[in-house]
């Protein structure tokens, strides 16, 4: 199938503009433009349009939904909406996904079947919140609830990048300043050392043999590095491979809390919007495990799903799994008593949040000092490489 960008007038003669994807050639283009009272004027195949679907930025999904939800509280159509926001979309990307929607729409499809074709920018949890809206009849509140669940989950991801950018810029400038060091300074120690006839100690042979590597074997080093890429990409793919990687995540040295806690504030937070939403307890579980894409907690919410269908209460069914902080439980109970379940996890998750930040700041305490006696110890490597045969030979010269 292609994409077109085309220019068609509607029954009054009035142009307009936008792009379709879904067909062969122009001939199916005017046939499906017919069918909604358009005329085709002229078409231009688009060759990169789908291409440029992933420069999207997720904080544009999340200013789209909120004003979706505004103009949807409004009384305006969707179909008009939609062509507002074609309009104003000031990035090309979302302008052509937008009219996709839009076209969809417009020749019958429901909402939630036009946005899932763009399931890659739009998540399982907006097109479940979209379908639980259509359905029931309040779809201005459920993009509204969307849009504030995705705004947290957006400011969570910015907290934790953020936390994390000191190590990562201290570990990218460490790489750069000792490349630097292999390719320029220690190629002139070691001819410096050939001329004095100096014997050299297994550091320094190290450090020239890493030199020679660096500056006249990159490209097997580039080789090697893309070919352990691809090979890594393989087995990421196979699902045994990917379940055991997921389980060792949550429980993996140092960052297993900080996993847990992530991967659960993501389930509930999505399970509690649902259910407000009206979506049954069984669906949203399913949808909750599809937004966090981790196999083990996918294979939690099957359990999860067996307890609740035989008639256990949420807070016994998330009980028996050590994964759910207690506080989740705890609230989880209070709030099936009260007949205000998402409410009351919708609390525990933000107090979830807020536990998360303070064990991030915990472990940047840790991580600190640690990176910086690796970067002690690879100088200290360097060091000894380049003056242990100078000091080898003052030695002698004594």
């Amino acid at each position: 199938m292609a994409v077109y960008a085309y220019t068609a007038k509607d029954e009054a003669g009035n142009k307009f503009s936008g792009t379709y994807n879904d067909v062969d050639n122009v001939a199916g283009l005017r046939k499906e433009l017919s069918k909604m009272g358009y005329g085709l004027i002229k078409a231009r195949r688009n060759k990169t349009a789908l291409q440029k679907r992933k420069k999207i930025k997720q904080s544009e999904v999340v200013t789209f939904t909120y004003e979706f939800a505004g103009m949807c509280s409004a009384g305006l159509s969707i179909t008009r909406s939609l062509e507002a926001f074609e309009q104003q979309a000031e990035n090309n990307a979302f302008k052509y996904i937008l009219s996709d929607i839009r076209q969809s729409v417009e020749t019958g499809s429901t909402l939630k079947d036009a946005f899932e074709k763009h399931r890659d920018i739009f998540s399982d949890f907006f097109l479940g919140m979209l379908e639980a809206g259509e359905s029931g009849g309040n779809l201005s509140k459920t993009l509204e609830m969307s849009a504030s669940y995705l705004e947290k989950q957006l400011e969570l991801k910015r907290k934790v990048m953020s936390a994390f950018a000191y190590p990562i810029i201290v570990g990218v400038m460490s790489f750069v300043i000792v490349t630097a060091l292999v390719i320029f300074v220690v190629p002139v120690f070691s001819k410096l050392y050939q001329q004095l006839h100096v014997p050299l100690p297994g550091p320094t042979q190290g450090l020239i043999i890493l030199s020679t590597l660096v500056r006249h074997w990159w490209w097997a080093v580039l080789l090697v590095v893309a070919g352990m890429v691809v090979l890594f990409k393989q087995l990421s793919n196979d699902p045994h491979l990917r379940a055991r990687w997921d389980a060792f995540k949550l429980n993996m040295p140092v960052f297993a809390k900080l996993n847990r806690m992530v991967a659960v504030s993501r389930f509930v937070r999505t399970f509690a919007m649902l259910v407000s939403a009206g979506v049954s307890l069984v669906k949203a579980l399913d949808v909750a495990s599809a937004v966090v894409h981790n196999s083990r907690v996918t294979e939690i919410t099957g359990q999860l799903q067996q307890s609740i269908e035989t008639g256990s209460s949420v807070a016994d069914s998330l009980k028996n799994h050590s994964i759910f902080p207690p506080v989740i439980v705890q609230l989880a109970a209070s709030g099936e008593e009260a007949g205000a379940l998402s409410e009351m996890l919708n609390k525990g998750v933000d107090f979830l949040d807020k536990d998360i930040d303070r064990t991030v700041s915990a472990l940047l305490v840790k991580l600190e000092p640690a990176m910086t006696i690796i970067m002690g110890v690879f100088v200290g490597f360097l060091l000894m490489g380049v003056y242990l045969p100078m000091f080898d030979y003052m030695s002698h010269l004594k």
